[in-house]
């Protein structure tokens, strides 16, 4: 069978996308005081609406994987085509031309947990999870941190006991986004406490559904409770589910958290580019307000949009490795930690620029909805490994600085001898 070009490719998805979905209208230019006065870091939604979110979203994508769109650049055995990163890229803006049902519910599964079920899962994990969930048949979500193992990953304590060839789990997860609609869980465990920490943590695959499984949502400072925390008494899971090798947990790891800032930092958010509707937004509210001719307050925009703007070329530089097959690398913790600083001086300008308006509900438009974006920030800069584990990633895998004092590694101070004259 010859192989397909991209313009055939195009007019083939363009033939599908006219028949499945409406063309978008030309989209109006962002007027203050029109449109829905909504902001946030994340997406809060009530659990009707979200189940509906799900429903439309897994049908939607049920339909696209069933002619030739769903995985595009992923192998046939699995339902993929195979095809260059380029043919994914020009499916994706073709779509942005069409309403189609919002997928971000597929974020965690498909951006972090499936790439890494395909590098460590047996072949039967792959069979049997790989397909369905490209297909939209299941839901993945990420079971890392936990309440004494956060940004410190490898200090987890949720414990897995081989039993014949099953494992049984006992412990606790947190911070756990869409647990309440999926249907697998990536979870790392630790398997051996006799080793170093680093090295005694083993990774599964779970079965959200499983007997001795509680999820309990986390109300957020904001109202919301976009998160959860996941409870595992005694969770058995056939040895079949493990990923990699035994006690090699800490590689299949970083594979996901190579994935997850690549999500975040490299376009898993609107804020992650120089055009996006927040900067958008924050000038019009300059403007409104009769600060656009204020030197300190255009000068700190300038530096707002500056920094979103050095941050898409870092992006671009990223994703174009990642779109040519390479693994995701530290420039995704650069990624990560520019996203999250440039949202935090964003929304501390905000709530200078608005002062009380941003902290008492008036009903003015454009005020007070600053305060979710503002209360929000900070669980973004913890969300994927936080700021403070990024700066060590960059200071020692890309500066090349000496690795970061700890309990399993040696301190480069530890020959220093100090001498204190008295006087």
């Amino acid at each position: 069978m010859a192989e397909i070009t991209l313009e055939d490719f195009e007019k083939e998805a363009r033939s599908f996308l006219d028949a499945n979905a409406e063309r978008r209208e030309e989209e109006k230019a962002f007027v203050w005081g029109e449109g829905a006065d909504m902001m946030g870091a994340f997406e809060e939604r009530s659990r009707e609406s979200e189940e509906r979110i799900v429903g439309d979203a897994k049908t939607w994508r049920g339909k696209k994987f069933a002619a030739g769109f769903g995985w595009i650049t992923g192998p046939k055995k699995f339902g993929g085509r195979e095809l260059p990163g380029s043919f994914d890229k020009a499916y994706a803006r073709l779509e942005a031309q069409y309403r189609t049902p919002n997928e971000s519910v597929f974020g965690i599964g498909l951006g972090m947990v499936a790439p890494t079920i395909l590098a460590h899962a047996t072949e039967e994990a792959k069979e049997q999870y790989l397909t369905a969930m490209w297909s939209a048949d299941i839901v993945g979500c990420q079971l890392f941190s936990e309440p004494g193992a956060g940004s410190d990953l490898a200090s987890l304590s949720t414990k897995a006991l081989r039993d014949g060839e099953e494992w049984i789990i006992t412990g606790q997860k947190v911070w756990t986004s869409g647990a309440q609609y999926s249907d697998i869980g990536e979870i790392i465990c630790r398997t051996n406490p006799d080793l170093p920490k680093h090295k005694g943590l083993t990774g599964f695959i779970v079965d959200m559904h499983a007997p001795g499984i509680e999820i309990r949502p986390l109300r957020q400072m904001t109202g919301g409770a976009s998160f959860n925390e996941v409870f595992f008494n005694e969770v058995r899971v056939p040895d079949s589910h493990r990923l990699g090798d035994e006690n090699n947990g800490w590689n299949v790891a970083l594979t996901t958290l190579m994935n997850e800032r690549a999500s975040i930092g490299g376009g898993g958010s609107t804020a992650s580019n120089a055009d996006n509707p927040l900067v958008v937004r924050l000038i019009a509210m300059v403007q409104h307000f009769g600060l656009n001719n204020d030197p300190l307050v255009r000068d700190e925009l300038a530096a707002l949009i500056t920094g979103y703007r050095v941050a898409s070329y870092n992006n671009q530089r990223a994703m174009a490795k990642i779109r040519s097959g390479q693994t995701p690398g530290p420039e995704m913790s650069i990624a990560k930690m520019a996203l999250t600083i440039n949202q935090t001086k964003l929304g501390n300008f905000a709530a200078r620029v608005l002062g009380p308006r941003i902290q008492a509900d008036t009903g003015e438009w454009g005020t007070y909805s600053w305060g979710s974006l503002l209360l929000g920030t900070p669980g973004l800069r913890i969300a994927g490994g936080s700021d403070e584990v990024m700066r060590n990633i960059v200071g020692e895998r890309v500066l090349g600085l000496p690795k970061e004092p700890g309990i399993d590694s040696v301190s480069p101070f530890r020959d220093l001898k100090i001498s204190v004259t008295q006087k």
